[in-house]
């Protein structure tokens, strides 16, 4: 019996934030990978080492969670005044799927300086030393990026003492900007209410904010659900009752914001929306040991991915959570102490976080121009990935 060869293809193994990913150049892929499709995906999932049964990415480039089970492609852009096209696909664990439907806020930080070091970026716009910005096309859901990327010596420089909660070591600081973040059509609210009342089955009726800025995001009180807000990843992922009410909870969100016509079918597009708790600030101990004082932060959130806690927090809801937060009347304005605000200082598993946004209210309508968070990125490896050559 014959065996198919593998084939390698260059690819960069890099961390972005709290994630990490497998970094493509689209004119680096094979033919039929260089479109969408199911040759793509197939790809993908061969080199992530998806779907895996036993839950541990054995055979592939995967981590195994939600954070660490990601894949990119980039390409110069064809837009006017942007540098870079970022595609974004979030590879399943136990199914074969990648999910397109949403960004990933924490590897945005990485495609400034994956472009700049892989000749994406016009070398007439990189200093020698000092911040390059980098104008990146999120192509997922058609949104405006900007990384300010330091250079040293004419190279991305990585290394600094940036420290970021959810990262072990620190490294340089990498600002992101989410230019007009409101998804989809530009509504930050789907149903027109900073509060709505979602029938979730085995709960009843539940307040929820349902906001769309940065990713679709489903927000409740933690109090509501029987939880303080300082739970960390055990408490929930080691608790299938536990997880399978969020997921119940974020497919009946995912029908009221009109992403999905069905539960069967929200729960298929497990990348969005996300769902979260928030709660008024409180004294904990983060996952690494660090004390977090309820008077250093203004909340408390603590948010699914891909059916699990998140270890930390994830970049586009981090961008929701400064929207909702900025905006009067929504539960995460509410468990932040109310009133108007730029930025917010939350509690997450593995630390805080600070982020902002500015928000206006035009025409009796909210409208967001951006949102800024501060993200760390570095090459973790480079070279090829192998994969057999008839697995897509």
């Amino acid at each position: 019996m014959g065996h198919a060869p593998q084939i390698r293809i260059p690819a960069v193994y890099m961390r972005g934030g709290t994630s990490k990913g497998v970094f493509f150049r689209l004119q680096d892929l094979p033919e039929a990978a260089q479109r969408p499709g199911p040759a793509r995906d197939a790809l993908l999932l061969r080199v992530i080492g998806s779907p895996d049964p036993y839950g541990k990415h054995t055979d592939g480039m995967g981590g195994a969670t939600s954070s660490t089970s990601k894949t990119v492609i980039l390409s110069g852009s064809s837009r006017p005044d942007h540098d870079v096209d970022y595609l974004f696909g979030q590879v399943a664990i136990d199914r074969p799927v990648v999910d397109w439907s949403g960004n990933c806020g924490n590897l945005s930080a990485a495609v400034g300086p994956f472009a700049i070091a892989n000749g994406l970026v016009d070398p007439s716009r990189i200093p020698e030393n000092g911040i390059a910005e980098v104008r990146i096309w999120q192509a997922n859901i058609g949104k405006t990026l900007i990384n300010r990327v330091p250079m040293r010596q004419g190279a991305v420089q990585e290394t600094g003492d940036f420290e970021l909660d959810g990262v072990t070591f620190p490294a340089a600081e990498v600002p992101v900007v989410f230019m007009d973040p409101a998804d989809g059509e530009g509504a930050l609210f789907p149903t027109g209410s900073p509060v709505d009342a979602l029938d979730v089955p085995g709960i009843g009726a539940l307040s929820a904010t349902l906001i769309n800025a940065g990713i679709p995001t489903v927000f409740v009180r933690a109090a509501d659900i029987g939880y303080t807000g300082t739970e960390l990843q055990a408490a929930i992922n080691n608790d299938p009752e536990a997880l399978e009410r969020l997921e119940v909870i974020r497919q009946q969100g995912s029908l009221r914001m009109g992403l999905a016509s069905s539960p069967e079918a929200a729960a298929v597009r497990q990348h969005t929306p996300k769902v979260a708790f928030v709660a008024p600030p409180a004294d904990y101990t983060a996952s690494s040991g660090k004390a977090i004082q309820a008077g250093d932060i203004d909340m408390l959130v603590r948010a699914v991915s891909m059916g699990k806690l998140h270890h930390a927090m994830m970049g586009t809801a981090a961008v929701a959570i400064a929207t909702a937060a900025a905006i009067p009347g929504t539960l995460v304005n509410e468990a932040a102490g109310g009133g108007e605000r730029r930025s917010v200082h939350f509690g997450h598993p593995s630390g805080s976080l600070r982020v902002g946004a500015e928000a206006a209210l035009e025409g009796g309508v909210w409208t967001v121009k951006q949102a800024t968070m501060s993200r760390s990125a570095r090459i973790l490896m480079e070279g090829w990935v192998r994969v057999p050559g008839d697995c897509f």
